[in-house]
């Protein structure tokens, strides 16, 4: 009986662990998107409008626009890693992500802000600063 009722744990546990994992958010896909410096997957959050800072020149482009700059971004920047320092932001609301972007091209302090719009969580601003 004893030996049921930990298998039956066992199984629930891991259970709970795949549902969690499965269930990655927009930040998170964000987060992943950045680490392959994958700009088609990023791009799937972008608002209509994105506001991009990259070196201290800051623009605002339309979705397709700001998915071509970031793929010639990501071309001329290989990504070797990217670590969220820091996120924030209101229950069900606006979220940001602060972290550091290594690539073979340097290091760069990276933000994005996803705002709610409706019912889904959109990109709309995404600043690469260098160190």
């Amino acid at each position: 009986m004893k030996k049921l009722i930990f298998v039956l744990g066992v199984l629930v546990a891991c259970g709970m662990f795949t549902a969690f994992t499965m269930m990655a958010g927009p930040f998170e896909d964000v987060v992943s998107a950045i680490k392959q410096g994958d700009a088609g997957s990023l791009s799937k959050y972008f608002d209509n409008t994105v506001e991009i800072n990259m070196s201290g020149k800051s623009s605002s482009y339309s979705k397709a626009q700001a998915e071509i700059i970031l793929k010639d971004f990501f071309g001329k920047n290989n990504v070797k890693s990217f670590e969220i320092l820091h996120k924030g932001g209101q229950e069900g609301g606006s979220q940001y992500g602060i972290g550091n972007l290594v690539t073979a091209g340097g290091s760069f302090r990276t933000s994005f802000v996803l705002q709610k719009k409706g019912n889904a969580f959109v990109v709309n601003e995404l600043r690469f600063e260098n160190k």
